[in-house]
């Protein structure tokens, strides 16, 4: 249970840095909305802002 959330953790730091390196402040608050879409139950704004963090990432 302990790794499952130290990996989480590392993973969420990676793309965190990823994300703002290549897409700046936008891909951080797309990051931030798939995660509290996935905290809240909300499968729609949790994948709307997966789908768009992608092509954003893709375009990058």
């Amino acid at each position: 249970m302990l790794l499952l959330q130290i990996v989480r953790a590392v993973l969420e730091l990676f793309l965190g840095a990823q994300a703002q390196t290549r897409l700046g402040v936008i891909g951080v608050l797309l990051l931030t909305a798939v995660a509290v879409g996935v905290r809240a139950r909300r499968a729609g704004l949790a994948v709307g802002a997966a789908v768009v963090f992608t092509l954003l990432m893709a375009q990058a």
